[in-house]
């Protein structure tokens, strides 16, 4: 069974980058819906007892309204900790190296993220993912995410409206770039990177 996380942050927290209202839609109405929903889903499904992952990557191709909301809660249930109060800055060693060895900088890394969620037409999320030990920028449609195409994601951006609209309005390249100078929590795409680079 699917259950809704707590956010590991009060809901105010991530302002004035994020704000409260955004965040009481978006994880205590939207993310829940994809839990609800997820369960009805599997139920009575070939993927019922089995792990988050194994759902998402087994009803992909199958089971299009399980891994519709299968598929958003494992992407919700990493957004969450990929933010912080004060994020942004530094990156942890290991990672930045691996960042410069695929992008050239760090710098060019975020403008390719930015640029990614920028032109990923309609609702869906841009990506930093690990494929065959090397650090990559993708984006996909609604649910999807590297995980489906045989990647490790580390760091996503959801660029749905709902995730920004309330604050941004029609303005996703300015959400993009304050959620990667100012939210982005290193500590835990450096985790997922240790972990994808085994």
């Amino acid at each position: 069974m699917f259950t809704l996380p707590d956010l590991p942050y009060a809901h105010d927290a991530l302002q004035p980058y994020m704000s409260r209202e955004t965040l009481e839609y978006h994880h205590d109405k939207h993310h829940l819906a994809y839990v609800n929903n997820g369960n009805n889903l599997l139920k009575g499904s070939e993927w019922e007892g089995k792990s988050l992952e194994e759902v998402v990557k087994g009803s992909f191709g199958k089971n299009a309204g399980l891994f519709n909301n299968a598929g958003q809660h494992y992407n919700h249930m990493h957004f969450w900790k990929w933010m912080k109060p004060n994020g942004g800055g530094s990156i942890p060693g290991a990672l930045e190296k691996a960042i410069v060895d695929a992008f050239g900088s760090v710098e060019k890394m975020k403008e390719d993220f930015i640029q990614a969620g920028t032109t990923q037409f309609g609702s869906g999320w841009c990506w930093l993912a690990v494929r065959n030990g090397k650090i990559e920028v993708a984006k996909s449609a609604n649910g999807e995410s590297p995980l489906v195409t045989g990647a490790s994601p580390i760091l996503g951006c959801d660029v749905w409206e709902h995730s920004y609209y309330i604050d941004y309005r029609n303005r996703r390249p300015d959400y993009l770039k304050a959620f990667v100078e100012n939210l982005v929590n290193w500590e835990y795409v450096a985790e997922m990177y240790a972990a994808a680079a085994k």
